[in-house]
């Protein structure tokens, strides 16, 4: 679970953003609770839940249930929106010093920290809570016993929130290790999807993971590399920082782009869908590769920027083609 590029320019000083009277500022209190679920970060959530769940839905001529869509998709944004509130609520006394996060709720003072705790934690167990009592899974003989606990996909989202405020969040000012702890919960909502329907763990889940797990890496360096000096002054071990020529974070990213190439393949190898979408992965494999290796080798802002559009582009189109092609 990595964060959108904000608006500014890396590099620029960090001061304060100013407070409009009253605390209000864009849309006022409404407007900073939104804010608060990092929205885009979370759609993209709930895009890869939608996908795992129909990658477990054993039928192509109907759709999944419409009762469990909604519910495990609701659970997931609501826990994905907490575990975000309670990112910002432990980095109160960081976002300040970065411009790329200086006008987030509570730097801004739109928000108070309290406000924000309690956001975050109603929010994680709201999302728990509608994955744990709302996805009933499928049952051996293909039907569903309405009301059934999902423990295994409420498990699931419990993760994504302790994985990513508990140990991502304070991991992220000790080591640069932190970019593949959190690319744990951020590669867990098409797993989420899928158990919502299967009920259990079983290898499919595992093949979604490593796909959005390897995306993540070169995604968010390509982030993090533009934004180094902003992380720097907030003192987070970010791989960029401590990488003055980009040599070690232009390596890891191509590593992990070939390491997606050959998870991208694996629904194909397994069984889970036919030759078409293959020739796809392949061709979005080879889209995503080039700019990333531009990036790699010339670590400049454009560069770096393209990859990290194409990343965005790469991931719903590759799902699109998995559940359009799937077995």
């Amino acid at each position: 679970m990595t964060d959108p590029i904000d608006s500014g320019a890396a590099g620029a000083t960090a001061a304060p953003a100013p407070i409009a009277e009253g605390g209000t500022k864009r849309g006022g209190k409404l407007g900073a609770y939104w804010e608060l679920s990092k929205p885009r970060l979370s759609a993209l959530a709930v895009f890869a839940v939608v996908a795992g769940i129909y990658m477990a839905w054993p039928a192509k001529t109907k759709h999944p249930p419409f009762d469990l869509l909604v519910m495990t998709t609701l659970g997931t944004f609501f826990a994905a929106a907490g575990a975000a509130a309670l990112n910002m609520f432990l980095e109160r006394n960081l976002d300040p010093l970065m411009k790329r996060t200086q006008d987030r709720p509570l730097p801004s003072g739109r928000l108070t920290p309290r406000e924000v705790l309690i956001f975050g934690i109603v929010a994680s167990l709201l999302g728990v809570g509608l994955v744990l009592f709302g996805a009933a899974p499928l049952n051996a003989d293909g039907s569903r016993t309405i009301g059934s606990l999902n423990w295994i996909a409420a498990g699931l989202s419990a993760t994504i929130v302790l994985s990513y405020v508990v140990i991502y969040t304070p991991m992220k000012v000790r080591t640069p290790l932190n970019t593949l702890v959190g690319a744990i919960p951020g590669a867990l909502p098409p797993v989420v999807g899928h158990a919502a329907l299967a009920g259990k763990l079983v290898l499919p889940q595992l093949v979604l993971f490593m796909i959005v797990f390897c995306w993540q890496i070169p995604h968010f360096l390509a982030i993090a590399w533009r934004y180094r000096e902003d992380y720097a002054r907030a003192g987070m071990q970010m791989l960029p920082v401590l990488d003055p020529t980009g040599v070690r974070t232009g390596v890891t990213m191509l590593i992990y782009v070939g390491g997606l190439g050959i998870a991208s393949l694996l629904p194909f190898l397994t069984g889970m869908t036919n030759e078409r979408y293959a020739v796809i992965a392949i061709l979005l494999d080879v889209l995503f590769f080039v700019p990333t290796l531009f990036a790699a080798l010339t670590r400049k802002a454009k560069a770096m920027r393209m990859t990290f559009l194409m990343s965005i582009i790469y991931l719903p189109l590759l799902f699109l083609a998995m559940v359009w092609d799937r077995v």
